[in-house]
């Protein structure tokens, strides 16, 4: 699930078309497992669309899918000051903090997630989250 991409505004240069065209590229390496080269293809993103929480999002899922997760907790946690809506941002947040070993932490944004869109993926990452929790208490 992903945001809206940073689309060019009327008139932008072809800096702004060089960026939406970033994103694209780092989105289909993401898709793709590359999540290293789709960071190095945020780069410029990264440097000039700091509050686009749709750079934060793609960013933070590559991190996470390269095992940064100190750095996909912060782009994560970004989306969601920009977005307290996300319901995915949210999501995925509480998945990285499960594997940062932050159970309490991940079963309650799940659970906000959860509220915000009750769909299957999330209620059953709930129930292994609080499985997990129930075993180590």
């Amino acid at each position: 699930m992903m945001d809206a991409e940073p689309a060019p505004e009327p008139g932008e240069d072809s800096s702004g078309e060089s960026r939406f065209r970033a994103f694209r590229q780092a989105e289909a390496l993401v898709e793709s497992r590359r999540p290293l080269d789709a960071l190095k293809a945020l780069e410029p993103l990264l440097e000039h669309e700091t509050d686009k929480p749709s750079v934060q999002l793609l960013a933070g899922r590559a991190y996470f899918h390269s095992a940064q997760l100190r750095r996909a907790e912060r782009a994560f946690t970004r989306v969601l000051e920009l977005d307290p809506t996300d319901h995915y941002a949210r999501f995925v947040l509480g998945r990285t903090l499960q594997r940062l070993g932050r159970l309490t932490e991940a079963l309650a944004q799940m659970r906000i997630a959860s509220a915000m869109h009750p769909i299957p993926e999330y209620l059953e990452a709930i129930s292994e989250v609080s499985a997990r929790i129930a075993l180590r208490d």
